[in-house]
C-alpha cells in the first residue's frame, strides 16, 4: 500500500485515535465476570483493548479506564464488541464501538 494511500484513508477517519496504553477493567454485562485488559488506543467513537481472552462479537461489556489524574474521574463507558482478533499466546485485540459513556 502506497503511502499516500493509507495517509487517505487515515484522514477520513472522524476522530483521531489516541494512544493510551493504560490497563482497563472490562465487566462482561450479561454474566458479570471481570477481566483485566490494556487499553491500546481511544477515539470519539471506540476503543481498540488487549485482552487476555475471547469475546464474541455483539458482546456488551462495561468498562472503566482509570484516571492518572485525581481532578478527574474514570472514564466509564458501555461498549460493544465489533470484532476480536487473536494475537497468540492467549491474547485478543479486540475492537469496540462505545454505545454509552457513564456519567
Amino acid at each position: 500500500m502506497r503511502l499516500t494511500t493509507m495517509r487517505d484513508y487515515a484522514e477520513k477517519r472522524d476522530f483521531i485515535r489516541m494512544k493510551v496504553d493504560s490497563e482497563i477493567t472490562l465487566r462482561d454485562s450479561r454474566s458479570g465476570e471481570s477481566c483485566k485488559g490494556i487499553c491500546r488506543d481511544l477515539s470519539g467513537t471506540g476503543m481498540s483493548i488487549e485482552v487476555g481472552q475471547p469475546f464474541a462479537a455483539g458482546s456488551e461489556l462495561n468498562t472503566s479506564l482509570p484516571s492518572n489524574n485525581e481532578a478527574f474521574p474514570s472514564f466509564d463507558t458501555t461498549v460493544k464488541v465489533l470484532r476480536c482478533d487473536d494475537l497468540g499466546n492467549e491474547r485478543y485485540q479486540l475492537g469496540v464501538e462505545i454505545i454509552k459513556v457513564e456519567s
